[in-house]
């Protein structure tokens, strides 16, 4: 292939307690995008990684022109980290893939050929079985039903990190600043042709994440793309009150035509239930609002530290 006519790869990676993997992660992706060109750019952007992720990531840098390092001020999270990173890739192609090696770095050759067979804008990931022991296969099934169900935007089951996108499909990506990001969401409500590819990720550890944090994230992501829980409040408190004023209908005949008995029990049963729900539907209002406040105040969604790299 002519050099002229090679196509410019950019390959994203974020950084946090990677430091075991970073080194054997940056020769086989190497190796992998040289089977394809020569033109291309690797970037690792460190997302306030407590180990010496930052420091290797350096060395490797200071070694090799083709690599930038991105430091961020603090961990701001993975998927800011990676739209950070996407926002200095050049290329006319951008592999995001995962640093850890569970995501294959040679998936890159296999994504490329199948993005110029099929001439599409993105090939993405899909595991054909979730990783992990059966309460993390569970909860992960439970919170793509979930969110599909509820949500107006649905994204592919199990898709992963690991993905080839053409720089057109990125600048669009780009445009998307939101604060309370949930990414998957992002990656779909862009469009364009986009094409799953079925692979086997690897499991090195267990998840990160705890039932609390996929709970806030099954929140955040159906908060961000879906106004169903706010109608849901709406309808519920219709069909509440229904039922109060034919109670109190019946109450009131009751009273004219038959004895009340006391019902002290059934009196604080319904103070508690609708106490209950009234709180809980504040909750809702409440997410709602909190997101609001975060994107009218218009904050960057990652503060960049330094940027390591041979032509700065």
């Amino acid at each position: 292939m002519n050099k002229v006519t090679e196509p410019t790869v950019s390959i994203v990676t974020s950084l946090y307690n990677s430091s075991p993997y970073i080194e054997e992660f940056y020769v086989r992706i190497k190796k992998a995008v040289e089977s394809i060109t020569d033109r291309y750019e690797i970037i690792f952007v460190n997302d306030g990684s407590p180990d010496n992720s930052l420091e290797k990531a350096i060395a490797i840098q200071q070694q090799d022109s083709k690599v930038s390092v991105i430091e961020l001020s603090r961990n701001f999270g993975q998927h800011k980290a990676s739209m950070t990173g996407l926002g200095y890739a050049t290329g006319e192609y951008i592999f995001l893939v995962e640093v850890d090696l569970e995501e294959l770095p040679e998936w890159l050759v296999d994504f490329y050929e199948k993005l110029i067979e099929e001439k599409v804008d993105v090939i993405f990931g899909v595991q054909d079985q979730r990783k992990g022991n059966f309460f993390e296969r569970l909860s992960g099934e439970l919170f793509y039903k979930v969110y599909n169900k509820l949500s107006d935007v649905k994204i592919p089951p199990n898709h992963i990190t690991a993905r080839l996108m053409t720089k057109q499909y990125v600048q669009s990506l780009l445009q998307y600043k939101e604060r309370e990001l949930f990414i998957g969401g992002v990656y779909e409500l862009v469009g364009f042709n986009q094409k799953p590819f079925l692979v086997t990720k690897l499991s090195h550890s267990e998840t990160t994440y705890s039932l609390i944090k996929k709970l806030e994230l099954l929140v955040n992501a159906i908060t961000s793309f879906s106004s169903k829980p706010l109608w849901l409040i709406f309808w519920t408190g219709f069909f509440v009150s229904i039922f109060s004023f034919s109670f109190i209908l019946y109450v009131v005949f009751q009273k004219i035509f038959w004895t009340v008995a006391p019902g002290w029990t059934s009196v604080i049963a319904s103070i508690w239930a609708v106490g209950g729900l009234l709180m809980s539907s504040i909750g809702v209002i409440g997410i709602y609002l909190k997101k609001i406040m975060e994107e009218v105040k218009e904050r960057p969604y990652t503060t960049v530290k330094n940027v390591y790299r041979k032509y700065d």
